[in-house]
């Protein structure tokens, strides 16, 4: 079969393959690709139908993409350097435990030699801090299965950014010499850390029920279900309980320090992870058709 790669962005011709078997999928079609220019492995390469279309999985098959003409046409586009999903999740997780600890351990240096004792409040904020992000950590290594093997490059600055540059402001004011403590003292604080401690329970809960469903090795999709651990029930309501046990973390970690910042990094992250839930939500609605109706995306009843 006959394969015209054409440039998404200019339109040129850059190669055709004149032997190609009509079962060849598309990953084959990148190894071929790759043989006439090395500089474009498989992860970057990316083929659709049409300039704008959706990216083909490399599962397709040419013979499946048959349009009643002898030769099929493949947009190509470079998605650049690519780099592994766990990397850069290492990357973004570590960064905030270091440079939280470093305002905690080293207040002289941000602060001056005149910090004061630090309210015990703040001790246990820290603990709580560094957990989520050891947890995120142990998570990425031993739980997590990436359905997607890298990511753009450029992906590891921008995250990090994003993580590392919200733990500063969090921790500058945390760890300030004249942090106010929770206006209502323990009831408050201790409160919003019973919160905080079940919605990271419960997130945990989610990843291993998700890990679970997709045997290693595989791109396998499943419609999740709750399992026999509680925490997973809020599956019968939403479609990425996950989600919705981070934001709920955040929020009562937010009103445990009672800062500015804390709440402003649970809003953005809201905003962020309740986009992500709508498009994963309306992808399960799409691709199974018997997918429960009743649930939401990530709050439920509601949104």
């Amino acid at each position: 079969m006959k394969v015209e790669i054409v440039s998404c962005r200019t339109k040129e011709l850059l190669l055709t393959f004149d032997d190609l078997s009509i079962y060849a999928t598309i990953g084959e079609v990148k190894d071929a690709y790759e043989k006439q220019k090395p500089k474009y492995y498989p992860s970057r390469q990316s083929f659709r139908l049409e300039p704008r279309g959706r990216m083909l999985s490399d599962e397709v098959t040419l013979r499946s993409l048959e349009l009643g003409t002898p030769k099929i046409q493949l947009y190509f586009k470079d998605l650049g350097p690519q780099v592994q999903w766990k990397t850069v999740f290492l990357t973004e997780y570590a960064g905030p435990i270091f440079v939280y600890l470093l305002f905690y351990l080293q207040p002289s240096i941000i602060y001056g030699s005149n910090s004061e004792p630090k309210h015990p409040y703040v001790h246990m904020l820290c603990v709580c801090f560094v957990f989520h992000y050891v947890k995120r950590l142990l998570e990425t290594q031993f739980v997590h299965r990436f359905s997607n093997g890298t990511m753009p490059i450029q992906n590891i600055f921008k995250n990090s950014i994003y993580y590392w540059g919200f733990t500063a402001t969090i921790a500058y004011f945390i760890n300030h010499p004249l942090y106010t403590p929770a206006y209502f003292g323990d009831a408050q604080f201790y409160g919003s850390l019973l919160g905080f401690l079940f919605c990271q329970l419960g997130n945990y809960a989610i990843h291993v029920a998700l890990r679970n469903l997709r045997p290693e090795g595989s791109k396998e999709r499943k419609i999740p279900f709750p399992t026999s651990n509680p925490f997973t029930i809020l599956f019968n309501f939403v479609s990425c309980p996950n989600y919705t046990y981070e934001v709920g973390s955040w929020m009562f970690f937010t009103l445990m320090s009672q800062t500015v910042m804390s709440a402003v990094f649970a809003l953005a992250g809201a905003l962020q992870m309740t986009a992500w839930a709508i498009k994963k939500h309306k992808n399960y609605r799409k691709e199974f058709k018997d997918y429960p109706r009743g649930r939401k995306s990530i709050i439920p009843f509601l949104v």
